[in-house]
């Protein structure tokens, strides 16, 4: 095993993102827990929204919150959710039944099965990181995208979460939960630009910081149960019951930058 799950083939297929319930269960959480950032899919809504008029990709679509956003902000022609996992896919399906022009592909972000020059906008939003090489996927937005196409890439800052760590350190629940890489070590905030400025020219970048406050212990459970940064086990009660007797019941706060950037065909 990589020392990184996010890099971690086997995982990302069989563990991560094979059952939707995980993925559903940690966004769930973090979502009762935020209280300040915009919804990034409104926010990628409307950055697409100034691409050309055409088909509009989404890489690493997951269950389909932003394609359903994309669908509803701009109307293309032709949308393409595109993702490895088949579970995931099948619940972006769910959320765009009875969408016209939706399609949805399945296959690894390295190796895109589109033609050249076919898409008018790119969306490759909290993906990246799964990748060694995310310079390998930017070389392939841009050969998928037509002349003037728009490609939008979403990532965090790489000490996302940072204060959670610390609480599941000092817990003992998993002492080395602060000595670990980023989950987002390959793709994260700092470098974003750059990579994409291999391929693109980059056009916007914007920052939003993110605010989450989780409110008990059963809360932080819940997240951190599928937080696959930790070792903790799936234990919810078990985890909480911990949290309780060695760093109290919450509430815990944390923060995350969530960037965007814009760029171009070249």
């Amino acid at each position: 095993m990589t020392a990184n799950p996010f890099l971690d083939t086997d995982r990302v297929r069989h563990d991560l993102y094979a059952d939707a319930g995980r993925i559903a269960q940690r966004t769930g959480a973090l979502s009762r827990a935020k209280t300040a950032g915009p919804h990034p899919a409104t926010v990628i809504a409307d950055l697409a929204a100034t691409g050309l008029r055409g088909t509009v990709l989404d890489i690493g679509c997951g269950r389909g919150t932003t394609t359903l956003a994309l669908a509803e902000r701009l109307d293309p022609p032709r949308l393409i959710a595109f993702d490895q996992s088949t579970a995931l896919l099948a619940e972006a399906r769910s959320r765009l039944t009875g969408r016209l022009g939706v399609e949805f592909l399945r296959g690894d972000f390295h190796a895109i099965d589109l033609p050249n020059s076919s898409v008018a906008v790119a969306l490759a939003a909290f993906c990246l990181y799964h990748s060694p090489r995310p310079a390998t996927v930017i070389a392939e937005i841009a050969r998928c995208l037509a002349p003037g196409g728009l490609s939008i890439t979403v990532t965090k800052s790489p000490d996302s979460y940072r204060t959670l760590d610390e609480v599941i350190a000092t817990s003992g629940l998993d002492p080395e939960a602060t000595s670990r890489p980023s989950l987002y070590e390959t793709f994260h905030s700092h470098n974003q630009a750059d990579i994409v400025a291999t391929c693109l020219d980059v056009q916007q970048v914007v920052h939003h910081e993110h605010r989450f406050r989780f409110t008990d212990a059963d809360h932080i459970a819940e997240y951190a149960a599928t937080n696959p940064k930790y070792q903790l086990g799936g234990d919810v009660a078990q985890i909480a019951r911990r949290l309780r007797e060695t760093v109290g019941n919450g509430p815990l706060e944390t923060t995350s930058t969530v960037t965007y950037v814009v760029a171009a065909r070249r």
